[in-house]
């Protein structure tokens, strides 16, 4: 079984088309420069989308102090924004339910993947409880040309790129080192290093800048990741050769246990302007404000205008891995405020506001979550330990002394728990 996103990426050369119920193509719910809008828009439409990404890129320039670009309120009412309005102006009833439907998939496969490993079934989590609209909202707005470097914990964005849920467990699991070809989504596997793949990112967005391609590049890391000399040099290189990338950093106020003020002294978004490009925060709690900036950051990097910052101001609803526990340095008053922003329910009120979902829909949702969830339980079970000797496979190409020893010793180490299992069974006989 294999679990499909709301919106399946377009076939690349040679792939059959995908298609949703009833055999129609799945429309997707990208950005406006898709790889159809880049070969049927004339000059007009360019200079129109160049103008709305200025003009984005101008208002976030502002950096005014309050400047939190949102577009429903935690209640679910619509706010107006004029400078972001029209980079969501084309959703329909359908795609906000999809955008629903985006969210509450992945939370419930979050919640049985930090289940499996509570049973001994993965080593280890990381959670996103909390943030699945600035991934959902982000992932949704890239095209299917641009390409990703995600962290750890970017779930609904590998959601959006189509990747099946399941793949993402089996480095968990310790059967894979990655579980996926990053090419055939435009996805890269999920990067452990703090803040590396922002160096990564912007390398290969200076490649698609001398390429020519009319794509762009995103990189997602947290705020503890901005203290980091990697996301400095990466801020450096792309705004000195104008690589068409935008980082994406989700601030989730806690870096583990390090509290946001306790890294910085001025807004994230903000440091952007010291390296020379435009920053703006969006509140990341809130799925269409992350869809439109995104949307509009993106149109800025792919317009020639160089990179851009968006500093997603969510919060981290549960620990930082299943290694943690944040009972030990937040309070419950904290988390309990954060809980009324819940980025669901804040789109289940305007869906239900607004019409745009009944009671059929919600108990439709809520079974295919049942569905979902057994699937990855069944699959993560039944995934192959891997062979403990892979270990030592492909260290090096042309083979190492070293490696070999250490291969001898650990085979005489393995070896040994099969002598002292045949030695108790033959002192019982």
């Amino acid at each position: 079984m294999t679990v499909e996103s709301t919106t399946a990426r377009k076939p690349r050369s040679g792939e059959p088309a995908q298609t949703a119920k009833g055999g129609q193509p799945r429309k997707s719910t990208g950005t406006r420069a898709s790889g159809q809008r880049k070969a049927a828009a004339g000059a007009k439409g360019a200079k129109a989308a160049k103008g709305r990404a200025a003009k984005a890129g101008a208002a976030a320039g502002e950096h005014r102090e309050d400047d939190l670009v949102q577009l429903l309120s935690p209640d679910g009412e619509r706010i107006a924004r004029p400078d972001y309005d029209d980079y969501v102006a084309d959703l329909t009833p359908d795609t906000l339910r999809g955008l629903y439907r985006d969210m509450v998939l992945t939370r419930r496969f979050d919640g049985e993947a930090t289940s499996l490993q509570r049973q001994g079934e993965l080593g280890l989590w990381a959670s996103l409880l909390g943030q699945e609209a600035a991934q959902i909202g982000s992932g949704r707005a890239l095209g299917d040309d641009d390409y990703v470097f995600p962290t750890y914990r970017e779930h609904g964005v590998a959601w959006c790129r189509g990747i099946d849920p399941v793949n993402l467990l089996g480095m968990f699991r310790g059967v894979n080192n990655g579980g996926w070809d990053p090419n055939s989504n435009n996805f890269h596997l999920y990067t452990i290093v703090i803040g590396s793949q922002t160096l990564h990112a912007t390398g290969y967005a200076m490649g698609v800048a001398k390429d020519g391609a009319g794509s762009a590049v995103v990189a997602y890391f947290g705020d503890g990741a901005t203290s980091q000399g990697d996301v400095a040099e990466a801020f450096t290189f792309s705004a000195v050769y104008n690589a068409p990338v935008v980082f994406f950093c989700q601030n989730n106020q806690w870096a583990i246990s390090e509290p946001t003020e306790r890294q910085t002294r001025v807004p994230l978004y903000q440091r952007a302007r010291g390296y020379g490009f435009p920053g703006v925060r969006v509140d990341g709690n809130d799925v269409l404000a992350c869809l439109a900036v995104t949307r509009a950051a993106l149109e800025h990097a792919r317009g020639g205008e160089g990179p851009m910052m968006v500093e997603a101001f969510t919060y981290r609803m549960g620990a930082h891995t299943t290694s943690d526990d944040p009972t030990k340095y937040r309070s419950d008053d904290e988390r309990e405020a954060w809980a009324a922003k819940d980025p669901i329910l804040r789109l289940r009120r305007y869906l239900e506001r607004e019409g745009h979902a009944d009671d059929a829909f919600f108990a439709a949702l809520e079974q295919e979550s049942e569905t979902l969830g057994q699937h990855v339980r069944d699959t993560v079970r039944a995934m192959p330990d891997p062979d403990p000797m892979a270990i030592f496979d492909n260290v090096y190409a042309d083979g190492s002394s070293q490696v070999d020893e250490e291969r001898k010793a650990f085979a005489a180490y393995q070896a040994s728990f099969d002598d002292g299992a045949d030695a108790q069974a033959q002192g019982g006989e």
